[in-house]
Order: structure tokens, then C-alpha cells, then sequence
């Protein structure tokens, strides 16, 4: 994939904007090459993605993973490509979380304590810390961690002022890039935040003209699931400037009701409200959506704008679906939460594995490669009818004498046998 780096240096593809942005980021960031991953001979797991280096694909999903100095500094040591930080907004204070927020599926019957999870429900809201101390944490982590990529999640209410003025903080803290959180489904919507402007375009198109009037560095923009048309807000956001999409967030759900207690889980005081779905369960769902805004993307754009998966990743199997079907990154979060920040070993470890059985050396060699297999309904029905005619030929043999031969001729009778 061309980086976003080359394509900002040529005056001829990059836009007036595009060649501010590498600017401004040549200032705020000295991206090096990190070391390969991998052993000499070994599948090469490292990735540049908008001028941004990682040593795999694997990034933490903005959340509980990403939410102090302290765990980000353990994702990074445990080896993870990059880390993206838990959402946070300009005033701290008016964020109030609730515990217990958090509510699991298992597999096994009457959702045994012992069973696998397979779905997770959050009612979590973004960051409730200072910004000055998230900020603060940002600036250490990026001296510890020079040429680790680290990525502020932001969100803030709709206000232009409240928006630069955020960006311009969050980017003086020294973060590689900026994930716009424009699909958080649950908490203050009444403020115009996270899916509230993902699920409305007009809204979307200008909010994300005022980031992009702004920002220096490159920008992620979140989709929500919780639309009908996915593509049409990661649309917008690539056409408004943003450098990325990253999709999906959690899916608007309630998890269940405690048929002990006749109250919804989870429960706080007895009540509870609809939150966000995520784990192993969301995959099949992540993987639709992911499949058509990397269709849109392939057909509309073409100046390296990428793509960040995220849902359900537990294993290397699950990523390589991903970027098969065209991503540039994946995500995890509630994996992360369910396994442990070690994890990224087993999801490094298993990818190699994939890329081994198919001789892939480089994750580029396959991203994408599953997504023209995609077709319509009707494209399906004609394919497998031109295929039926082609299988009765074949059995109703030679059409012709000229066609016989020597060597196959006991198999070229039989293929003219009717019982």
C-alpha cells in the first residue's frame, strides 16, 4: 500500500490540505521504521499504514485497554502494533460511569457460569480523567516509546471551537493520529456525540470538516454498525479528508434479562439501558460490514486511505479474515479484556501460521484477496447454471470422433455411459 507519506510529497496527488497535514505531522512526530517482527525467513508481520509503522497489525481498541499510562505502557511491552487510547472530551467532569457496566453472553445453556463468552455488552461511557492527565500520560508514553504508534480517541459535543481546540491539545501530547469517535451508541446523545453524528451525514460532513480544517496528523474515522448503509457515512468522512476509516463499534443491543430477578442485565440499582455489543458473537456481523466499506473504498478511492477492523478478534484466524477482505489494521478491545494483554503473542503467532500455509512472506501479499469473490444473488444463480451446463457436457462425453485418444480412451467410453 502506497503510505499517505509519499502521497503527501507529491504535489500533484496531494491535496493543499494533504500537504499542510505532512507538514504539520513532520513537526509533531519522527516516525522511524521499527525492527521486523519476524525472524530472518519468517513471515513479516510489520505494516506501514498512513506513514505509520507498526511491527504487526494488531492495534488496541480505544476502551479499557488504552485507559491510563499504566496499561498502555503493558500493551506495548507485551508487543502490540500500536495503541489507541480510550475516547476522551475537553470536560472530564460531565462524564459520571456506573458500576456494574458490563454484561456477558456464554455459549452454554441458561448462560452457565463456566461457558465460553461469546458476547459482551458494554454501558461504559468514554474517559472520565482529567484530559490534562490523559494528556500528560500521552507525552510519557511517546518519550518511553519514540517509535511506537500511539493514537488519541477523541469525541467532543457539537462545537467547532470545542473541536479544534481538543485536537490541537490532544496533538501536542505528540500522538501519531487521531481515531474520531463517531460511533460510541450509548451516553449523551442529546449532546450530539459519537453515533449521533455517525448515523446523521449532514451532521457527519460537517464535523468532520471542522477536524479536518484542523488536524496535522493523519485521522480515523469510527463507523457505527447501527445504520443501514455503513458506506455511506465512511463515505463521507474519506471525501471530508479523513485518512481512515475504522469499523465497527459495538452494536446497539440489551444483553438479556435475569429471569430470578425479572430485571435486565446489567443491572445497576435494578435498572439498566441499552449498550453497546461487542466479542466473538459480533464477528460474522463486523466482518459484512467491513467487507462493503472496503468494496467502496476499492471502487471510489484511491490515494491510500485505509482501513482499521475491529470485532470479535480472538484469534489469528479471526484477523486474517480481516485482511483478507482489505484491511489495513485490526482491532481488539474486549479480547483484550476477556484474555489478557499477552494475547497479542497467540494473535501474532497464529496469523504466521495462515500466512506459512499459503506461502504469503508480507501481509500485503494477501490483504484484499477474498474481496472479489463477493458477488450478487444473481450473479450467484447464473454462475452455478453456466456451471451445471458445463458438468453435463463434460458427462455426455466426446463430441466428436477426433476426440478420442489412446491414453484416456477407457475413461472416454465411460463418459458416454448412460447406466
Amino acid at each position: 500500500m502506497e503510505s499517505l507519506m509519499t502521497l503527501r510529497a507529491s504535489p500533484a496527488a496531494a491535496t493543499p490540505l494533504q500537504q499542510r497535514r505532512l507538514q504539520g505531522r513532520q513537526r509533531a512526530t519522527s516516525v522511524r521504521a521499527a525492527a521486523s517482527a519476524s525472524a530472518a525467513g519468517e513471515p513479516d508481520l510489520s505494516v506501514r499504514v498512513n506513514g505509520l509503522q507498526m511491527p504487526n497489525p494488531f492495534v488496541i481498541g480505544s476502551g479499557p485497554p488504552g485507559t491510563n499510562y499504566t496499561v498502555m505502557k503493558r500493551a506495548f511491552d507485551e508487543g502490540w502494533g500500536g495503541v489507541i487510547a480510550k475516547t476522551v472530551s475537553l470536560d472530564a467532569e460531565k462524564v459520571i460511569n456506573v458500576t456494574p457496566r458490563y454484561a456477558k453472553l456464554r455459549a452454554e445453556p441458561n448462560g452457565a457460569a463456566m461457558g465460553r463468552i461469546i458476547g459482551w455488552q458494554n454501558i461504559e461511557l468514554i474517559s472520565d480523567r482529567p484530559l490534562e492527565t490523559m494528556l500528560n500520560e500521552f507525552k510519557q508514553l511517546k518519550k518511553e516509546y519514540p517509535d511506537r504508534i500511539l493514537i488519541g480517541s477523541i469525541m467532543e459535543e457539537y462545537n467547532k471551537a470545542a473541536w479544534h481546540e481538543l485536537i490541537e491539545r490532544v496533538e501536542e501530547s505528540g500522538v501519531d493520529a487521531l481515531e474520531i469517535n463517531f460511533s460510541c451508541p450509548h451516553g449523551m446523545p442529546e449532546r450530539k456525540m459519537g453515533a449521533a453524528v455517525g448515523q446523521d451525514c449532514d451532521l457527519l460532513e460537517e464535523v468532520c470538516g471542522w477536524i479536518n480544517e484542523k488536524a496535522t496528523v493523519p485521522v480515523w474515522a469510527k463507523m457505527t454498525p447501527n445504520i443501514t448503509d455503513i458506506t455511506q457515512p465512511a463515505r463521507i468522512a474519506l471525501k471530508s479528508g479523513c485518512e481512515g476509516v475504522s469499523a465497527i463499534n459495538t452494536i446497539m443491543s440489551v444483553m438479556g434479562i435475569n429471569l430470578k430477578t425479572l430485571r435486565p442485565e446489567p443491572c445497576v440499582e435494578g435498572y439498566s439501558t441499552p449498550g453497546g455489543y461487542s466479542a466473538r458473537a459480533v464477528h460474522p456481523i463486523a466482518l459484512a460490514k467491513v467487507m462493503q466499506i472496503a468494496r467502496m473504498m476499492k471502487e471510489e478511492f484511491a490515494n491510500g486511505q485505509s482501513l482499521s477492523a475491529i470485532g470479535g478478534v480472538e484469534t489469528g484466524n479471526d484477523a486474517a479474515e480481516f485482511i483478507l477482505l482489505g484491511a489495513d489494521t485490526v482491532q481488539v478491545c474486549t479480547g483484550v479484556m476477556i484474555h489478557g494483554y499477552p494475547l497479542v503473542k497467540k494473535l501474532c503467532a497464529e496469523l504466521q501460521d495462515f500466512m506459512r500455509e499459503h506461502n504469503f512472506s508480507s501481509i500485503e501479499e494477501f490483504r484484499g484477496a477474498s474481496l472479489p469473490y463477493f458477488t450478487t444473488h444473481t450473479d450467484l444463480v447464473h454462475r452455478q447454471q453456466e456451471a451445471i451446463k458445463q458438468r453435463k457436457a463434460i458427462k455426455k462425453g466426446l463430441q466428436s470422433d477426433k476426440d478420442w485418444t489412446g491414453d484416456g480412451f477407457v475413461k472416454e467410453t465411460e463418459s458416454m455411459v448412460s447406466n
